[in-house]
C-alpha cells in the first residue's frame, strides 16, 4: 500500500490535513503546500467527459419504493443514511458498504459514496427525494490530491452531482447543503438511527432544540422522542420496520439480481470441486476453499455476501465456523457455506456439503439424505398463503423423526415436538429459514406478524437450510457420528403457482454430489 510518507525527504512543508485519516497521520505526510505547487497541481489536466448517463436499471424500481415509503409517512421529514467508512487500523478503512435501506430506496450499490444521505422533504401529501454527498472536487483544490481519504488522486474519481442525479433518476445536492436540512429539522423528523450514529447524533440534537425552542411558546412534554441524545425514539423504530418490511417481497429486478447471483454462486463452488487437489494437499485447505470462492465472488460481484464458511472434519459442526484455517482431509466432510454478492449488493446463501474423497461413508451418507429429506419436506411447504413458521415446523418434524429412529433421543420423535421438550433441536439449533435479498438475513427489523407469522406472497424470497451437527464430544450419538456435520441451503422464490428452487442448479442428492466431485457431471 502506498503510504503518506517519506521521511527521507524533509525539503517540503506540510499542508494542513483535511480529513480525519490525514490527522492520524500528519506527523509523517510530505504533502507540498507552496502556492507554486499548487497552481501546478491544479493545471494542465484534459478536459473531462462530462456527458450523463442514462438511468441505471434499477432506478425505476427504486423511484416505486420511494413512493411507498412516502405514502406510509406523509408530512414527516425522513433521514436516511448511507453511512460512512468505518477504520480498521490507523491511516486504514474497512471497504465501504451502504446500508442496505439506502441502497434499497436510491439503487445505489457498491458505487455509493461514503457519508451520503438520502432525505425525504415532505411537500403536500407527498414528498421530494434528495440524495446529498460530498461530490467530486475541483482539481485546483487542495482535497484533490492531499487528502488520502477522499482525494481523487488517492481513491479515484468521484461523480459529479449532474452524473448521479442522471444515473439514479434523483435529485443531487452537495454534502454541505445537508445542514440546511439538519436546522429544519423538528420533533417529527425521523432518522434511520443504525446507519450513522454522527447523523443520528445530529438530529436527535436538533429534535432537542426544536422542542425546547418550542416549549417557550408552547407545551412540547408530549414530544416523541427522547430527551437524551441517544435514546430510544419508537417512532424512528417505526421507520426501520416500514424500511425492512418493504423488502420482504422482491420485485421484478430484485429477483432477476438474485438468480444472477445465485448462477455466479454456483460457478463459485465448482470452481472449488476443481481445486479439491491443492485444497487437499495444503495445510489451511479451507483458506484455498475460502480464497477460490472469494475471487469468483470478486470477479463477478461486489463481494461475498458474508464471511465464506469453509468447514472440514469436525469444523462443519459449527455452525458459524468462518476462521477457515484447518485442513481438509480425504474422509472427511466439507460443509461450504457462501454466496456472491452482486455490485447491487443482492446476495444469494448457498450451502452444500460433500465428501473431499467423492463418497460418502455410511454414517455421513445416513446423515445427509435425512437432512435432505428435511429440506424437502420444508420445500413442499412453501405456496401463497401459507405460513412462513410452517416451513420449519415441516423440516423439524423430519430432524426429530430421524434422531429418534437412530436411538438419539430420550424420548419419541412426538414426544420430542413438543414445545416443552425440543430435544432433536440439540442437533440443529438454528431456524431453518430466513428472508434473503440486499442483506443476508434480510428484514431482521419486520414484525413477527409480518415474519415469522407471515403469510408467504409471491415475490418473496427465502432461504431453506436445515442441518444435523453433531459434536465430537457428544456422547448422546455413537462414536462414529461424532464429528459429523450436514447442511443443505438453497434460496426459494414464492410464485403465484408454488415455490421455485432457484439454487437447483447445484447438485442437491447423495449420488449427484458424489458424481459432482468426481468429476462425472459439469
Amino acid at each position: 500500500m502506498d503510504g503518506m510518507a517519506n521521511t527521507s525527504d524533509t525539503s517540503t512543508t506540510t499542508a494542513r490535513p483535511s480529513s480525519e485519516e490525514d490527522e492520524r497521520n500528519a506527523n509523517r505526510s510530505t504533502t507540498p503546500s507552496s502556492e507554486g505547487f499548487k497552481r501546478y497541481i491544479g493545471s494542465g489536466w484534459a478536459d473531462r467527459d462530462e456527458s450523463l448517463p442514462s438511468a441505471r436499471a434499477q432506478a425505476a424500481f427504486a423511484a416505486a419504493r420511494r413512493a411507498k415509503v412516502s405514502a406510509a409517512f406523509t408530512g414527516v421529514r425522513l433521514i436516511i443514511p448511507a453511512g460512512d467508512m468505518k477504520q480498521r487500523a490507523n491511516d486504514t478503512d474497512y471497504p465501504f458498504r451502504a446500508h442496505s435501506a439506502f441502497a434499497h430506496l436510491t439503487g445505489w450499490g457498491s458505487d455509493s459514496e461514503p457519508g451520503a444521505v438520502l432525505v425525504f422533504e415532505p411537500v403536500g401529501d407527498a414528498h421530494d427525494a434528495t440524495v446529498y454527498f460530498r461530490e467530486r472536487a475541483d482539481r485546483d483544490t487542495e482535497e484533490f490530491y492531499a487528502d488520502a481519504s477522499i482525494g481523487e488522486f488517492w481513491i479515484g474519481p468521484r461523480p459529479s452531482l449532474g452524473h448521479v442525479a442522471a444515473d439514479l433518476g434523483l435529485a443531487a445536492r452537495g454534502i454541505a447543503d445537508l445542514d440546511h436540512v439538519i436546522d429544519s429539522v423538528d420533533t417529527a423528523t425521523l432518522v434511520l438511527r443504525e446507519a450513522d450514529p454522527a447523523i443520528t447524533e445530529r438530529v436527535d440534537h436538533a429534535r432537542i432544540r426544536y422542542a425546547a425552542e418550542a416549549a417557550l411558546s408552547t407545551n412540547a412534554s408530549d414530544a416523541p422522542f427522547s430527551i437524551e441524545v441517544g435514546g430510544e425514539h419508537e417512532p424512528d423504530g417505526e421507520l426501520a420496520r416500514v424500511l425492512s418490511e418493504l423488502r420482504l417481497v422482491k420485485d421484478e429486478f430484485e429477483v432477476a439480481e438474485l438468480r444472477a447471483a445465485i448462477d455466479a454462486t454456483q460457478r463459485g463452488f465448482a470452481e472449488v470441486i476443481g481445486e479439491l487437489p491443492r485444497i487437499t494437499a495444503e495445510v489451511r485447505g479451507e483458506r484455498v476453499i475460502e480464497g477460490v470462492f472469494a475471487t469468483r465472488a470478486r470477479l463477478e460481484g461486489n463481494d461475498v455476501g458474508y464471511g465464506s464458511i469453509a468447514a472440514a472434519g469436525p469444523h462443519a459442526t459449527i455452525l458459524h465456523w468462518t476462521r477457515n484455517d484447518g485442513p481438509v482431509v480425504p474422509g472427511d466432510l466439507v460443509l461450504l457455506d457462501a454466496g456472491v454478492e452482486r455490485d447491487s449488493y443482492y446476495t444469494a446463501d448457498i450451502t452444500r456439503t460433500f465428501p473431499v474423497n467423492g463418497t460418502f461413508s455410511s454414517e455421513q451418507r445416513m446423515v445427509y439424505e435425512a437432512v435432505l429429506e428435511a429440506a424437502d419436506a420444508a420445500f413442499r411447504v412453501v405456496k401463497p398463503g401459507a405460513i412462513f413458521r410452517e416451513v420449519h415446523a415441516a423440516a423439524m418434524e423430519v430432524i426429530a423423526r430421524k434422531t429418534a429412529e437412530w436411538g438419539f433421543l430420550p424420548v419419541t420423535a412426538e414426544e420430542s415436538l413438543q414445545p416443552e421438550n425440543q430435544f432433536h433441536r440439540r442437533y440443529m439449533v438454528h431456524g431453518t429459514s430466513h428472508h434473503l435479498g440486499l442483506d443476508v438475513h434480510d428484514c431482521a427489523k419486520a414484525r413477527r406478524s409480518m415474519y415469522m407469522d407471515g403469510v408467504l406472497e409471491p415475490g418473496m424470497v427465502f432461504t431453506i437450510e436445515p442441518g444435523l451437527y453433531f459434536q465430537p464430544d457428544d456422547l448422546t450419538v455413537p462414536e462414529e457420528f461424532r464429528g459429523i456435520g450436514v447442511r443443505i441451503e438453497d434460496d426459494i422464490l414464492v410464485t403465484e403457482a408454488g415455490a421455485e428452487n432457484l439454487s437447483a442448479g447445484i447438485p442437491r442428492t447423495a449420488d449427484e454430489v458424489e458424481a459432482w466431485v468426481r468429476g462425472d457431471v459439469a
